[in-house]
């Protein structure tokens, strides 16, 4: 059994914003696995903040690229914000989009190899690439939207989104922009429903069966409970399931059909992409206070 500790419980405590000893407890019910804790105080009722546990925490610059019928989204990290407003910074990140249209990620780390060394000998800071992706259609448009631009294409929150469809190109464009807006804002996990990981699926399936049981209610109650809280959970995490920022009534998979037939042509949302910067790294919060302590001494 790993020994706990106060930094462990000082994490889940971040994460969840659940009460110190309750984390602890949580900590020593799971043996020591952080997301088994978590889920034991989700269950207990005990976090309300599960989702705090992703926390955008790194710098650098999030860039887009577009060409014909494909785009691409890469992430470049860095150390400081500061960097992101160097020019030389700047100008890599836009050349690592466009390089990432006909590139995989581990071709395109390879590829900007020495141009990343360079970069940090000239400005002085640990950099990489951190990821990429891309989409493309055979008939249609991949749209893309930068929320928070810092200049075109470059900023903190970059989508791209695939729409097919015979629909005019501009008009399907204006669909997509707006698709990959509501993709920014409302930050869905899968495309359809037979995207999500069944693991989670089996998680929240999990946890929603506690809660219920912890409230007394029967097997036959909780079964129903269970298959509302699952479809509550995929308007959540499901894009064509959300509900549309713009309106706040209308399901994404209606706009989408309701578009169509605007445009005379069937459209089809085929995938989508949404990086934001830093997404899933801590960053590390200096103790200033201590660090002129330690360096006085």
């Amino acid at each position: 059994m790993t020994e706990i500790n106060a930094n462990m419980v000082k994490e889940l405590r971040d994460k969840t914003g659940a009460g110190m000893m309750d984390c602890k407890k949580a900590l020593v019910e799971a043996g020591g696995d952080m997301e088994a804790a978590i889920d034991w105080l989700r269950k207990k009722g005990l976090s309300a903040a599960a989702k705090k546990a992703g926390r955008v925490a790194a710098e650098g610059l999030v860039a887009i690229a577009s060409e014909g019928k494909k785009a691409s989204v890469v992430e470049v990290s860095a150390e400081t914000d500061f960097v992101a407003r160097n020019d030389q910074f700047q100008a890599f990140c836009k050349k690592a989009a466009s390089m990432a249209l006909s590139a995989d990620f581990e071709t395109l780390k390879k590829n900007t190899e020495s141009e990343i060394t360079n970069l940090v000998a000239t400005i002085g800071e640990n950099m990489s690439v951190r990821r990429s992706a891309s989409l493309s259609v055979s008939s249609g448009v991949v749209a893309t939207y930068m929320h928070g631009a810092l200049v075109p294409n470059l900023g903190k929150i970059g989508v791209i989104v695939a729409l097919e469809s015979d629909a005019d190109s501009e008009k399907l464009l204006a669909l997509g922009k707006q698709i990959a807006m509501h993709i920014a804002a409302a930050r869905p996990d899968a495309l359809n429903v037979s995207d999500v990981d069944t693991r989670n699926i089996e998680r929240e399936k999990e946890i929603f069966a506690d809660q219920a049981r912890a409230a007394g209610k029967s097997e036959e109650i909780i079964a129903k409970m269970v298959d509302g809280r699952l479809r509550k959970y995929y308007e959540e995490v499901v894009l064509m399931e959300q509900m549309y920022v713009v309106d706040g009534k209308s399901k994404i998979s209606d706009v989408v059909a309701n578009a169509g037939k605007e445009l005379g042509s069937p459209v089809k949302v085929t995938g989508f992409v949404r990086y934001q910067l830093g997404e899933g790294i801590e960053k590390t919060q200096d103790d200033f206070a201590a660090e002129v302590a330690k360096m006085a001494q």
